[in-house]
This record gives structure tokens, C-alpha cells and sequence, in this order.
């Protein structure tokens, strides 16, 4: 990055709308350039002043605007007729004396938005808690030594959201994150706070979709880890039999032949080893396999 890109980029850096690479960009280029390091900082006060002032928009009053704007727009479908009369006039008068009016009209709507808005008390915005928000806007996740847990969700500025990794809308966001946040730690923060919660289903078949479906392995690893004490199950054996065939990473397919031999489930596992040994091309999953068949008295076949 130049210094005019990352100058244009400043804003959109601070709202976490940059890609990981453009970010780890504008990071070293700010490292090394004192002039753009000193805007980065003006930008990070401009944008704190914002947000003591910044107001959110509460579920109830979103929800009222859109039922107003339904009227609205149905009262003008009535008067159609109307309206293309009056827009066939408009059509002929100058532009600087419609757009007077209109600008009016603007200036009277912002008020009323405005005073509805403000009408919001803190409290009952503060309640409305994590509603629509988007996997891509979660930044992090931490657990607090009190057993809560802290996320904290970028919108037009960033929230914190606290509470109780058992607690609904706390749990829904860590499942969301676990899936579909772009960065892979941030994956792997929210499948070790889930760990303790596999047994139930929905965070079970979360777990499944990431072992299955994530395309980094260092996160498709945490997510075996927290299916081990379920390796047990028919649904869990199943998606560890598609690794061992299919997975890329070698360590994924050493780790679900772990979990598959401790189940002490000799006799389908046995066909799977020796198919596994017959078109595995990795020394390490070989070694692991061959020991694996050993382990439970098996042939190791003809290859």
C-alpha cells in the first residue's frame, strides 16, 4: 500500500471493513511511515468522539418505521392517478424550486426519525441485546474470569456483548463466529468456549459442520477436540470415517483414527483402516494406521 490508499482506507481499517491481508497492509505500512501512523491516530480520536455521541436505533423503533412506510406507500398506490397528475406538473417546473421543497420534506422526515430515535431510553436499547447481527462483524471473543463471556460485534461501531456462554443469544453468536468469522482464531476462540457444550444438539452439529467443512485444519483439530467425549455416536463416527478417506491435513486423519480406536468399535473400523492404508501416500498416517490395525489384532492386507 501507498500512503494515498491507506489514507482513503483509514475509515474503512477502523469500521474492521478491510480484508485480513489489507489490514496486515495498512498495519506495516503505518508501522513504517510516521505521517500515516499520525492520520491513523487523528482518525482513531475522530471516530471516539463519534461514538460518545453515536445513538442505536432500537428493534421497536426499525420495526415502526417499516409498518409506516408500508402505509405510506399503500396511501400512494390509492392516489396514483393523482400522483402522475402532479408529476406530469412538477415535470415542467425548474428544478431549483422542486428540489427546495423536497429538501424541506428531507429536513422534516430526519426530525421525526430523530425524535423517535432519541426517545429510546439507554436501558431498553441496552436490552435489546445481539439481534441480526452478521458472523463477519464479530471481532473477538474472550471468556471473562467470571464464566461470562465477552464478544465484541462491529456494526457502524463496535459493541461489546457480554454474558454467560450458556446463555442463548451469547451461544448463538459463538456458533455463529465458529462457522463463518473470517478469521481462524477467532474460529478456534469460539469452539474451545463451546467445548463444554457439545452434548447438546445444536452445538454438536455446529461442531460437525466445521470438522467437515473449515478450510483451515488447525480449526478442524479444536473442533475434534470438542467431539471426543461423543466419538461414541453413530453421527460422529460417521463424519470421522469420511476424514480418515478424505481430509487433506494429515494431523485431522492421525487425530479422527484416535478418536475411532478408543471406541474399542472393532469391526467396521478394521475394513476402514485397511482402506485408509491402501491409498494413504503420508509416512506418519501409514505408521499410525499400521499400529491402529496392530492394536486390534487386524491383517494388514495385501498393497
Amino acid at each position: 500500500m501507498n500512503c494515498e490508499v491507506v489514507r482513503k482506507s483509514l475509515c474503512l481499517f477502523l469500521y474492521g471493513e478491510l480484508s485480513l491481508e489489507e489490514e496486515q497492509a495498512l498495519q506495516d505500512h503505518c508501522d513504517s511511515c510516521a505521517e500515516c501512523r499520525q492520520a491513523l491516530d487523528k482518525e482513531r480520536l475522530l471516530h471516539a468522539a463519534l461514538d460518545e455521541r453515536a445513538l442505536e436505533p432500537s428493534a421497536d423503533l426499525l420495526a415502526g418505521c417499516r409498518r409506516e412506510l408500508s402505509l405510506r406507500l399503500k396511501l400512494a398506490a390509492r392516489q396514483q392517478g393523482w400522483w402522475q397528475r402532479l408529476r406530469a406538473r412538477v415535470s415542467m417546473v425548474p428544478a431549483a424550486i422542486v428540489l427546495r421543497p423536497a429538501a424541506a420534506m428531507a429536513l422534516l422526515a430526519l426530525g421525526f426519525f430523530g425524535a423517535r430515535w432519541t426517545n429510546q431510553t439507554p436501558a431498553r436499547r441496552a436490552a435489546e441485546g445481539a439481534t441480526e447481527i452478521q458472523p463477519a462483524h464479530i471481532r473477538f471473543v474472550e471468556p471473562d474470569p467470571s464464566g461470562r463471556v465477552r464478544i465484541a460485534v462491529e456494526e457502524t461501531r463496535q459493541r461489546i456483548i457480554s454474558g454467560r456462554p450458556d446463555e442463548e443469544p451469547i451461544q448463538r453468536l459463538l456458533l455463529a463466529a465458529a462457522r463463518e468469522a473470517a478469521d481462524p482464531g477467532l474460529r478456534v476462540e469460539s469452539l474451545d468456549l463451546l467445548r463444554g457444550r457439545a452434548q447438546q444438539d445444536h452445538v454438536r452439529r455446529a461442531l460437525l459442520e466445521v470438522v467437515e467443512n473449515d478450510p483451515n485444519p488447525g480449526v478442524r483439530l479444536k473442533a475434534l477436540e470438542a467431539l471426543k467425549p461423543l466419538a461414541s455416536q453413530p453421527e460422529v463416527r460417521a463424519v470421522l470415517a469420511r476424514l480418515l478417506l478424505k481430509d487433506q491435513n494429515p494431523g485431522v486423519r492421525i487425530q479422527a483414527i484416535d478418536l475411532l480406536i478408543e471406541q474399542h468399535q472393532h469391526e467396521a473400523l478394521v475394513g476402514l483402516l485397511q482402506e485408509l492404508l491402501n491409498k494413504e501416500d503420508n509416512s506418519y498416517v501409514r505408521l499410525r494406521c499400521q499400529r491402529a490395525l496392530q492394536e486390534l489384532n487386524a491383517s494388514l492386507g495385501t498393497f
